[in-house]
C-alpha cells in the first residue's frame, strides 16, 4: 500500500494547484476566491521516481461549532489521520498569518511528519515570506511555485526521507493473450450521482460506504468538485462520483458556479451507470431540471437509475410514484423502462433495492444480442408495420446487427436511409426494448445504404 501525503494549509495558498500538479491532471478545481476546495479529494501523486497518494484539503479555519467551515476542518483533521505525512503550504508573497500559525501548532500537537512548503515563490516576490516561514518552528521551508512546477526537485528531496522509497510504477504490460482470446479484463464500474442542489447526493454516497467521507449539511450547494470514491460492493469494485448540484442555466450567474457545473457534466461522460436523485416529497417529483439533467444522461448514452429520495417522510408515496412515472413516460421516452427507486439517504432505506438497480442496468448496458435472432425480429417487426413508402417508392430493412455495446448499437442496412422517418426508428427502438429486454438503457440505431449487387465492383 502506498504512502498518503496530505496537503494542508489556510485557505487560497495554492493547494488544489499542488494537487494538480503532483496528479499531473486538472482535476481539483482552481479558482482565485478563497474556500473552493471543501471536500477532500484523493489521487495517485509522484514525484520523479516516487509514488504515493495525495490528499487535497479544505482551508483550514480555526472554528469549532457546527457550521460549514468547522465542519470542512473536521474533514481536513480526517484527512490528517490518514496520511504518513503533511505538506503545510504557505503563501510566500503574503507572509505568515495568525492563521498559518494556529495549523503549525495543530500539526505540532499531532506530531506528524511535516514538510513546510512557501508557495508562490516564482520571481523572487516570496523571499520575505519564505525567510518568515522560519518562525512556524517547522523546519526549513521549501521554496516552490505549484502553478508554474518550479522547486519541484526540491520538494522531492524533502519528502523522500518521510515515504518508504516507493518508486513511481510501471504502466502494465499490456495482455496480448487475454486480448486475442477475446477476454475483456472487467474494470470498476464507474457510478456518478447526479441532481439538483440540496437533494441528498453527498448523504447518499456517505450512507452507502459506510462513513461521513464527504461534507454534508442543510446549506445548498455545498460540493464543488465531482470527488471520485473508491468502494467495494459484495465483492465488485465501485468507483463512487459525488458531483455538484446542477441549477437551470439560466440561474448560474457566478462563474465558479458555471465551473462546477461543467466538472459535473465531465463525471457523466465518465460514467457509466448515473444514478438521478430527485425529491419524493416535492410536489412535482421529476422537475423541468430533472429532466434536463435525465436527457443529458441519456445523450451521452449512460445508463439511467432514478432514485427517489427521502421516502422516509413522503406523505403520498403512491401518488408521487406514480406522478414520477406519467412524467417520465411523456417526457422522457427514449429511456422507456428506466428503474425508479424509492430510497432514503439519511435511513439507508431502499439502498439495496437501488445498487440491484445499478447493477441490472449496467447488465443491460453491456448486453450483446446474437444477429440471426436480430434478423429474425427485424422480418417480423416490418412484416407487421413496413416503414412508410417515400415518393412511391417502398423503403426496405434488409439486414440489422448489433455494432456495439455500452450503450447497446445497432446498424441496419437499408435502401434508403434518408427517407426512414424518426418515427419509425423509435418504433424500431421500442420494439428492440421490449422483445430483447432492453429496459432503460439509452439505444442507438443507425442506418446505412446497402449495396446493390449490381453496381460497378459488387
Amino acid at each position: 500500500m502506498s504512502d498518503t501525503v496530505a496537503i494542508v494549509g489556510r485557505p487560497n495558498v495554492g493547494k488544489s494547484t499542488l494537487f494538480n500538479r503532483l496528479v499531473g491532471k486538472r482535476l481539483a478545481l482552481v479558482h482565485d476566491q478563497p474556500g473552493v476546495t471543501r471536500d477532500r479529494r484523493e489521487g495517485e501523486g509522484r514525484l520523479f521516481d516516487l509514488s504515493f497518494r495525495v490528499i487535497d484539503t479544505a482551508g483550514f479555519e480555526d472554528v469549532r461549532d457546527d457550521s460549514l467551515q468547522a465542519r470542512m476542518r473536521r474533514q481536513t483533521e480526517r484527512a490528517l489521520d490518514d496520511a504518513d505525512l503533511a505538506l503545510l503550504l504557505i503563501d510566500a508573497r503574503a507572509g505568515i498569518t495568525p492563521l498559518d500559525e494556529a495549523f503549525a501548532q495543530m500539526l505540532r500537537e499531532r506530531g506528524r511528519p511535516v514538510v513546510l512548503v512557501a508557495n508562490k515563490c516564482e520571481g523572487g516576490r516570496g523571499e520575505a515570506g519564505l525567510l518568515e516561514a522560519y518562525s512556524l518552528g517547522l523546519g526549513e521551508p521549501v521554496p516552490l511555485s505549484a502553478e508554474h512546477g518550479l522547486g519541484l526537485a526540491d520538494l522531492e528531496a524533502a519528502v523522500r526521507p518521510y515515504l518508504s522509497g516507493r518508486e513511481a510504477a510501471e504502466p502494465p504490460e499490456a495482455d496480448t493473450e487475454g486480448v486475442a482470446a477475446g477476454v475483456r479484463p472487467e474494470g470498476p464500474l464507474h457510478l456518478a450521482v447526479v441532481g439538483r442542489p440540496n437533494v441528498g447526493k453527498s448523504t447518499l454516497i456517505n450512507r452507502l460506504i459506510g462513513e461521513e467521507r464527504l461534507l454534508t449539511g442543510p446549506e445548498a450547494g455545498i460540493t464543488r468538485d465531482a470527488i471520485t470514491v473508491p468502494w467495494r460492493y459484495r465483492g465488485r469494485e465501485i468507483r463512487l462520483v459525488d458531483t455538484a448540484g446542477l441549477r437551470r442555466r439560466a440561474r448560474v450567474t457566478e462563474q465558479l458556479e458555471r465551473i462546477s457545473a461543467a466538472d459535473s457534466l465531465r463525471a457523466l461522460q465518465f460514467a457509466q451507470v448515473v444514478v438521478l436523485m430527485v425529491e419524493s416529497d416535492a410536489g412535482a417529483p421529476l422537475e423541468k431540471q430533472d429532466l434536463t439533467i435525465a436527457r443529458q444522461v441519456v445523450d451521452e448514452g449512460r445508463a439511467l437509475v432514478i432514485a427517489l429520495n427521502k421516502w422516509d417522510v413522503c406523505r403520498d408515496r403512491e401518488g408521487a410514484m406514480r406522478a414520477l412515472r406519467d412524467r417520465l413516460e411523456r417526457s422522457l421516452p427514449q429511456s422507456r423502462g428506466v428503474p425508479v427507486v424509492p430510497v432514503s439517504a439519511l435511513t439507508g432505506e431502499g439502498l439495496d433495492r437501488l445498487m440491484a438497480a445499478v447493477l441490472a442496468a449496467y447488465e443491460v448496458w453491456n448486453r450483446r444480442v446474437p444477429t440471426a435472432p436480430l434478423n429474425r425480429w427485424l422480418a417480423e417487426v416490418t412484416a407487421h408495420h413496413p416503414p412508410p413508402a417515400a415518393a412511391g417508392r417502398r423503403v426496405r430493412l434488409k439486414y440489422i446487427t448489433q455494432a456495439r455495446t455500452r450503450p447497446p448499437t445497432f446498424a441496419v442496412s437499408c435502401t434508403r436511409p434518408e427517407a426512414v422517418p424518426g418515427s419509425y426508428l423509435r418504433y424500431l427502438e421500442n420494439a428492440l426494448r421490449e422483445d430483447f429486454d432492453l429496459p432503460g438503457t439509452p439505444i442507438r440505431i443507425h442506418l446505412k445504404k446497402a449495396k446493390s449487387p449490381y453496381a460497378p465492383g459488387a
